[in-house]
């Protein structure tokens, strides 16, 4: 056989005839190709079975949208989940989903008794309810351990669905009592057995997507306790000891058989949180590392810019060259420099805010809640061992919770939105000067203002008033009476009646003249009372603080802050530098001496008022304070500064002839008078804003004053209606003679904790005569999502939003940012540059961030 007959493709001879050959059948090396219709027989064989075989994900996961929509899905039979226990295949590791019924029978199993023993301390840790939960004959009757809280029910329930849910489970009880948006509820049983039939039925229930837990609810003493829980005085607290939830028990008058016997010192209860963790929960780590943590976090954050960038850029524009360089510096947007520590890292607050409520013993005390409230957690727990809180504001706290042993008034319910009590305030203001004692921070406090919130809601005046005069008379006294003496400069009481402690810009305050010495009867007689105010310094500045303004709360670390966002901001005597949510003016007015003008937002009435009183105690006069929201007014203030060309050479500049509190005062009515800025004509009283030494009124006034003594509520009345188009007009009318225009234009921003309003952002975005801007920021992932729509390039058609059914309402804040760069106007992007940490909350998680856009 020649090789040209094995080879049936080369010589093209018939295929069938060399298969009947004999010696083709006897010769085993001899191999035919098939032919290219056996190939595609095989292959569509092939691809008929892959089809055939479903994924291997296929329903091994249970539907939620079945399970939400009463056992209905519009996907019906083609729906990749499974619609129900019967449905549902294991995973391809022999698992199965961790909401399914299979799933915690087997986690149970595996746990064992482990889960149960467990189970007692994670209830301690979870729920610590310490509010009252029916009135009192009926919380009094129903006997200790008879009341329960379920926690990680949905906080879309209310009462009426709590008993719909325990009638469907057979579990007989008494009254049951929940409220929306929490995600606990609350059960009273009538006796024992009815208690041990619900914990076996709820206990570990699927609820949703959550297990429920069921935990004690700490019964509040009605009766009121004498003794306080920590004294201020010396003598006191010799006798004290801690308690391993950090309350200070008083061992000279608790006995050993009242701890035994009341169920309110049993280890159960005292097996809690401490605060010292809960507020400084870095505490334990030394700061080095606590830096190299923050930096590390920080580090992941700001990849979410890159990546959600990348996502965001428009099909068809071509990745700007920031994103294209992250691959050289680990997926950062830009290079992280470092982290600037802290001067003073032990009791730098200047500000601390104090909750009044119960401890987990029962008793009132004024400090931090020990975790969310919304988790079933209300038992407050003093400041102690706390390193962040200087050593004066845990005294105040001491002082205001012996008061409050013996007030008649009631603590403030977060259950039932009652009572009167609510918060303290202590904020401090430093002497002039950087040498700060390490070792001793508070010899260099000079100044303190206490801040009570109270509800007065339904209360006569004269009680009122008397327990006010009650107060001020405690605060005095221990003040004087601590060794060394603690400073009081002016005590406040704020009036709110919403159900958070966060009071709005126009609640009421007043200030109370409080003893000094034997001179209180005369502080009565003629009603000379404090200001409402306490000074602090920054960088050799002095500033004015009053009850409601913003100012940072470590003083020190402050200054390096605005030291270093003055240097990246490439400052001059040409420079026009816009500092929005200015605050106080701290940031305008440390860097005024290095531009030619500073022109600050913010929509604190109060704050603003701060802040031109601080240019004139430190004789700046190149700086303009507007009060609104940014959003409202920011339009009309670039409009009038950026519109025109910019300041040609050779032609001289026209000096402002008008003082900088005239134009305060004109904007400032303009956007008062908005009903979107959120800041009404009744705001609260704070005096003239061109005085240095004006009073507060003790009952306070409709309206800001204005420098010819009409207030805004008659200044509304003339015409000023309109917000944005009024501003503009309004300031361009009055100043088009006084208006500079500069060749550098800088911004520099400081938002609160949730970012910059998307108004803002697309001003900032489109106005290209902003080249350099400077953010601020206290949450790192606010700042990544305003730089997604800062720094993307804009699409070549933009889209109008689409939030149908309310679909962008659980995205996060980098997706939601995604989507809001599709309806970016056409306008040339930022650029990050570079970023740099500075810790101004040493032994917390929490840090500022820095970030240089250019463009």
């Amino acid at each position: 056989m020649s090789t040209e007959t094995l080879n049936p493709k080369i010589n093209g001879e018939d295929l069938t005839e060399q298969l009947h050959s004999p010696e083709t059948s006897t010769n085993p090396t001899v191999e035919i190709a098939p032919t290219e219709k056996r190939k595609r027989e095989e292959t569509e064989t092939e691809t008929e079975q892959q089809q055939q075989q479903p994924n291997p994900l296929w329903k091994t996961s249970l539907c939620s949208y079945f399970r939400r929509n009463d056992n209905s899905c519009s996907h019906g039979d083609t729906c990749r989940y499974a619609h129900g226990e019967s449905e549902l295949r294991p995973r391809p590791d022999n698992t199965w989903d961790p909401t399914s019924e299979r799933a915690k029978k087997i986690a149970k199993k595996d746990d064992g008794g482990d889960k149960a023993e467990n189970k007692e301390e994670e209830k301690c840790h979870d729920v610590m309810m310490t509010e009252a939960v029916d009135d009192e004959e009926e919380c009094s009757s129903s006997g200790t351990g008879l009341s329960k809280c379920l926690v990680n029910l949905p906080m879309k329930w209310s009462s009426d669905n709590l008993r719909c849910f325990l009638k469907q489970h057979d579990v007989t009880f008494k009254s049951a009592k929940k409220k929306k948006g929490m995600v606990v509820g609350f059960v009273t049983f009538e006796n024992a057995e009815q208690v041990k039939s619900a914990l076996k039925e709820l206990n570990g229930k699927l609820v949703g997507n959550k297990n429920l837990k069921v935990g004690d609810v700490i019964p509040r003493p009605f009766e009121r306790k004498g003794n306080s829980a920590i004294s201020s005085s010396p003598a006191s607290q010799q006798g004290e000891k801690q308690t391993p939830t950090g309350d200070s028990l008083d061992s000279n008058k608790i006995s050993d058989e009242t701890e035994a016997e009341d169920p309110l010192f049993s280890d159960s209860v005292l097996k809690g949180r401490s605060v010292r963790d809960v507020v400084t929960p870095l505490a334990n780590i030394p700061y080095a590392d606590q830096l190299e943590q923050k930096k590390s976090s920080l580090m992941q954050t700001l990849k979410k810019l890159t990546r959600n960038a990348r996502k965001a850029c428009p099909n068809g524009v071509s990745l700007p060259e920031w994103i294209l360089k992250s691959r050289d510096i680990g997926g950062q947007p830009c290079k992280l420099e470092g982290i600037i520590d802290s001067p003073l890292i032990e009791g730098y607050r200047n500000k601390c805010e104090f909750s009044v409520g119960y401890s987990v013993l029962g008793k009132p005390t004024v400090g931090f809640l020990l975790g969310n409230f919304r988790e079933g957690v209300t038992a407050v727990e003093e400041p102690v061992n706390c390193p962040n809180v200087s050593r004066i504001s845990c005294k105040y706290a001491a002082i205001f919770q012996e008061f409050l042993q013996k007030s008649t008034l009631p603590i403030w319910n977060r259950l039932n939105n009652t009572g009167f009590w609510r918060q303290l305030t202590v904020r401090e203001g430093r002497m002039p000067g950087n040498n700060v004692e390490v070792e001793n921070p508070d010899a260099s406090i000079s100044e303190v203002m206490l801040i009570v919130q109270v509800c007065t809601l339904a209360l006569d005046d004269a009680v009122v008033n008397d327990e006010f005069q009650s107060m001020a008379k405690a605060f005095a006294i221990g003040a004087s009476s601590a060794s060394p003496t603690l400073p009081l400069t002016v005590l406040v009481v704020q009036d709110h009646t919403g159900i958070s402690n966060v009071a709005p810009a126009d609640a009421s305050l007043r200030v109370l003249p409080f003893p000094k010495g034997e001179r209180y009867s005369e502080l009565q007689a003629d009603n000379t009372v404090a200001e409402a105010k306490i000074h602090d310094f920054i960088n050799g500045l002095k500033f004015c603080i009053s009850p409601t303004a913003f100012f940072q709360v470590n003083t020190l670390a402050a200054e390096k802050l605005y030291s270093l966002a003055g240097d990246w901001a490439s400052l001059g005597p040409d420079t026009l530098l816009f500092d929005v949510c200015c605050g106080t003016g701290t940031i305008g007015l440390t860097l005024a001496n290095r531009v030619g003008m500073v022109v600050g937002i913010e929509m604190n009435a109060s704050a603003v008022s701060d802040a031109q009183r601080n240019a004139e105690i430190n004789g700046i006069k190149n700086c303009r304070f507007i009060c609104g929201k940014a959003e409202n007014v920011m339009g009309s203030v670039l409009r009038e500064y950026l519109t025109s060309p910019p300041k040609v050479d050779g032609i001289p500049d026209i000096q402002e002839n008008t003082t900088s509190t005239e134009k305060t005062d004109s904007i400032v009515n303009a956007s008062e008078t908005d009903e979107g800025s959120g800041i009404g004509s009744a705001a609260a009283p704070i005096g003239n804003t061109d005085s240095t030494d004006n009073t507060m009124e003790p009952e306070g006034k409709a309206g800001l004053e204005r420098t010819n003594g009409t207030s805004l509520s008659e200044s509304s009345a003339d015409g000023i209606t309109e917000s944005e188009s009024q501003l503009g007009k309004s300031s361009s009318d009055n100043l088009t003679t006084s208006v500079r225009h500069f060749k550098n234009v800088v911004a520099i921003v400081d938002p609160p904790r949730v970012g910059l309003h998307p108004t803002v952002i697309k001003l900032l975005r489109t106005n290209s005569r902003l080249r350099r801007l400077v953010y601020i920021s206290c949450n790192p992932e606010s700042l990544v999502a305003n730089a997604i729509e800062l720094c993307t390039p804009s699409p070549d058609e933009t889209e109008k939003g689409n939030n149908k059914n309310n679909r962008w309402r659980n995205m996060s804040s980098a997706s939601l940012a995604r989507h809001r760069t599709k309806s970016m106007p056409s306008s040339e992007p930022f650029q990050p540059v570079k970023a740099m940490a500075v810790d101004l909350f040493p032994h917390t998680p929490h840090c500022e961030l820095v970030m240089l856009l250019e463009r």
